[in-house]
């Protein structure tokens, strides 16, 4: 039995010797080559974001004058994107991405394509675009009113505003008469002899374009400033009136009586001379010396009334 275990142990250790010899003598099998690292590709730039189309969806005002603003909406606006009026390229300025604004230039007056230009080349269609004649705008006169009896520079008006160009003319009820020019804002002219009331005051430019209008009152109404007493004779004495708009037809009435001008009335004594547009004497003879209050007031032969003065004379 043991005889028997010790050859099975020595077989085994026969065959394990043998497996062992086997192995070294054949080739060791290569490794395949361990994989290089991969290499990252090159970072990529995003391509651009396409643009909108460049359109226009609405221009407000269509039409204009110089100087005015007119504001595009539309897609595709950019900050370098260009506002042409005809041949003439235009400052803009974008307000947003939609909106776009620019200030109308001193052109003639006609009609121009309107259209947009974007750094890429792309335009939009265009549109007519209608510029307006520059209206001249009035906006005071100095002085507004004048006397009927007014002479030489007392009849010159000056008429402020904006927008006079030169060659421009003033209308006075629709009728043009001789302007000074004085500057864009500033004309001057001589008030023609005309009846009392409200006239129209225009300005009208060598465009054709006219201004809105202004009231002008050419006062008739007399007035007496003050009354002084002047020279004394054997039976009478002189009244002196200071005021406007007297009139050789006009008539003073005084306490009551009236007192006209040119030749006396059989019976009447007292006489008024017209000396001016300023200025009436009155020849009164008195019943006494002895001073007491008059009341005179001047009246026009259209029915215009001056105020009632009060004096202490004879």
């Amino acid at each position: 039995m043991l005889r028997h275990l010790i050859i099975v142990m020595a077989v085994f250790t026969l065959l394990i010797v043998s497996a062992q010899a086997q192995a070294q003598a054949q080739p060791p099998v290569p490794r395949p080559p361990a994989p290089a690292p991969a290499q990252s590709p090159a970072a990529r730039r995003p391509a651009p974001a396409a643009l909108a189309p460049l359109s226009v969806l609405s221009i407000i005002p269509a039409q204009g004058e110089p100087g005015q603003t007119v504001t595009l909406n539309g897609t595709g606006f950019t900050t370098a994107t260009s506002v042409f009026l005809g041949n003439r390229e235009l400052p803009a300025t974008v307000v947003a991405g939609r909106i776009l604004t620019v200030e109308i230039p001193d052109l003639p007056p006609g009609v121009y394509a309107l259209y947009l230009r974007r750094e890429d080349g792309s335009t939009s269609r265009p549109y007519n675009f209608l510029l307006q004649p520059l209206k001249p705008f009035v906006s005071s006169l100095s002085p507004d009113t004048v006397t009927s009896c007014a002479s030489g520079r007392e009849r010159e008006v000056v008429l402020s505003g904006a927008n006079f160009q030169s060659g421009a003319r003033v209308l006075l009820d629709g009728a043009a008469i001789a302007t000074r020019f004085i500057s864009p804002s500033a004309l001057s002219f001589v008030v023609p002899q005309l009846n009392a009331g409200l006239h129209q005051i225009q300005v009208k430019n060598p465009s054709d374009a006219a201004s809105g209008v202004l009231a002008l009152f050419l006062d008739s109404v007399p007035a007496i400033g003050s009354v002084a007493i002047g020279a004394e004779y054997v039976n009478y004495y002189e009244l002196i009136l200071t005021g406007k708009n007297f009139q050789q037809t006009s008539v003073l009435v005084a306490d009551g009586d009236r007192v006209t001008t040119g030749t006396q009335v059989v019976g009447e004594r007292d006489q008024l001379i017209f000396q001016g547009c300023n200025q009436l004497v009155y020849q009164r003879h008195p019943y006494d010396p002895t001073p007491k209050e008059i009341q005179l007031q001047v009246v026009n032969r259209n029915g215009e009334e001056s105020g009632v003065f009060t004096i202490n004379a004879p």
